[in-house]
């Protein structure tokens, strides 16, 4: 461990999170307040700047590219004969808001998370969203690098069973559309920005429901975009209580 660590977890002003992260990751956050944004959920906001309520939806937005990078690099590398589309499909299930759900719970989350009790029954996608603050927080503390190394080494390569995600099946845009025809809704999956990165294109796609604006998702492939928004979306509709998945 290196002495500036150590010692940035010393002089701490949150030792309980400092140690549930280096218990978790094998790492002292040097800047702990990022951590502590990361695990504020936006219905326990009680600090803000003008009238922008400080919550973790902006890290999330962060962890969220650098998550999908990290991965796609992983599965470039691991599978180098599998062409775009079955890469751009295990990304999805990778990053989806399912398996950041079921990550954040493995790894003890809702223990440090800041939320507001009195509707948590709502908050369904609580867990997985702190899970990319979390990335976009450790991006911002110790750099890319240091980022996918924690994410491959210690979350990815332990808790991710690529073979039986391989057999999984979930196509978010596909349930999204059966939902708008039954319901008579109106939907649009719409390309906001197309923006070059190095040699690839990474696409954000916005989810429109009756010329209203949703989820995003961004993805260095079209189709990939579409899920993430989708899945957004649809988790979005359901903590709204507006998709109801009890019915039969």
């Amino acid at each position: 461990m290196a002495l500036r660590d150590y010692l940035a977890h010393c002089f701490s002003k949150d030792k309980a999170l400092s140690d549930f992260i280096h218990n978790d990751f094998g790492f002292y956050p040097r800047n702990i307040s990022l951590y502590q944004l990361a695990f504020t959920h936006k219905s326990a906001a009680d600090n803000s700047v003008g009238t922008f309520k400080l919550s973790n939806e902006r890290l999330e937005y962060l962890g969220d590219a650098v998550l999908s990078t990290v991965v796609a690099d992983y599965l470039f590398r691991l599978f180098p004969t599998k062409p775009e589309g079955f890469l751009t499909e295990m990304r999805s299930k990778i990053v989806s808001r399912a398996s950041l759900n079921k990550l954040s719970q493995k790894l003890g989350f809702e223990q440090v998370i800041h939320y507001s009790h009195d509707n948590h029954s709502s908050y369904k996608s609580m867990g997985g969203n702190a899970f990319e603050a979390f990335v976009g927080a450790l991006y911002l503390d110790r750099g890319y690098d240091f980022a996918k190394h924690i994410l491959l080494d210690r979350i990815i390569n332990v808790h991710i069973d690529l073979e039986q995600l391989e057999q999984t099946d979930v196509n978010f845009k596909s349930k999204l559309l059966e939902w708008s025809q039954k319901e008579k809704h109106r939907l649009v999956f719409k390309l906001i920005e197309n923006r070059n990165n190095g040699h690839n294109k990474l696409y954000h796609v916005v989810v429109v429901i009756d010329d209203k604006e949703y989820a995003t998702g961004a993805d260095y492939a079209i189709k990939g975009a579409e899920q993430l928004a989708a899945e957004k979306t649809w988790n979005m509709l359901v903590e709204q209580q507006i998709i109801n998945t009890e019915k039969p």
